[in-house]
């Protein structure tokens, strides 16, 4: 409104000066002689005629011009209101792509500035050159501040990105380094086995048989008081040498165990199993003869009994034995 009066006030006294020198320019020039009183009365329609022409046209003329800087003005001021919606939309799409809590914060602060004057703007009259210049020049700031922090994002980004090729190949020396701590624990684990497999006692020679209380071989059970089992350990020098425990196991032919006590057992493949009868002996790695006894006390019935040998938690031979009644 202010803008307009001024305008109005300058198209005015513009209009007031046009005019009247027009007027005693064109009765200037047409030399009249203004002595006659018809003369005097025909200038000076003349002059009222082209006075009112001349000003009706100026009048249109200067309407016509502050109806288009009026709309102008509003142009303008769309131009602007578009601008801080441009940047609103910036710093909305920022919350999408910045996972730093900081930045954040200062993100969403500068967008909440950013709707506070577009609020300010939406409710400035266009005319208002004033305060359009002020909120174009807040506009220019916000321009400035939004760069600094589209800088800060891409270097962020930027950062993130090679953190992530450095992740990738970290990730990737990590599973290579795996991959050969597997191998290596591989061929450990076999060549430990390899070892224990070689370590591994051997009995050979393995035989059970039913003796009298003189020692002399029977075939009848009721004449035997005493199974005998005898059996070599082969030489083997990658065994660790010292005690060993060999235990002796006898089966009936109707699949039980020979035993003494319930508690005569020792650990074979995670449980553990009886055994009729133990012994420890010093072994050095050399060629050992070992023998065992069990004492028959209790009824026995006929058929195929069977022995099987242990020592250190492996089965290390087997033998039968053929008994009549």
């Amino acid at each position: 409104m202010q803008v307009k009066n001024a305008l109005n006030q300058a198209f005015y006294f513009d209009l007031k000066v046009k005019t009247t020198t027009f007027v005693f320019n064109f009765l200037y020039n047409m030399k009249l002689d203004f002595k006659d009183r018809t003369v005097q009365l025909i200038a000076v329609i003349i002059v009222m005629a082209l006075g009112l022409g001349v000003a009706a046209y100026f009048v249109f003329t200067k309407d016509k011009q502050i109806t288009e800087m009026q709309g102008q003005f509003a142009i303008d001021k769309q131009e602007l209101e578009d601008e801080y919606e441009s940047i609103s939309m910036q710093y909305e799409g920022f919350k999408f792509s910045v996972e730093n809590d900081s930045l954040l914060y200062k993100l969403e602060n500068e967008q909440a500035k950013v709707q506070r004057l577009m609020e300010e703007l939406r409710v400035t009259k266009a005319t208002d050159q004033a305060e359009i210049r002020r909120l174009k020049d807040e506009l220019s700031t916000l321009r400035k501040i939004l760069k600094s922090y589209v800088q800060q994002i891409d270097s962020l980004h930027r950062l993130n990105e090679e953190l992530k090729a450095d992740n990738v190949q970290i990730n990737k020396k990590m599973q290579e380094t795996t991959r050969t701590l597997n191998v290596v624990s591989q061929e450990k684990k076999q060549l430990t086995e390899k070892v224990s497999l070689a370590a591994k006692l051997v009995a050979t020679n393995v035989s059970i048989k039913a003796v009298d209380g003189r020692g002399r071989t029977q075939k009848r059970l009721r004449r035997s008081e005493q199974f005998l089992i005898s059996f070599t350990i082969s030489r083997n020098i990658t065994a660790e040498p010292g005690e060993r425990i060999i235990y002796a196991r006898i089966m009936q032919p109707d699949g039980s165990v020979l035993t003494k006590n319930a508690n005569n057992l020792f650990p074979f493949e995670n449980k553990d199993i009886a055994y009729s009868s133990m012994r420890i002996i010093e072994y050095g790695g050399e060629e050992t003869g070992v023998a065992l006894y069990y004492d028959i006390d209790e009824f026995l019935m006929p058929g195929t009994f069977k022995v099987d040998i242990f020592a250190d938690g492996s089965h290390i031979g087997t033998s039968t034995l053929q008994m009549e009644d």
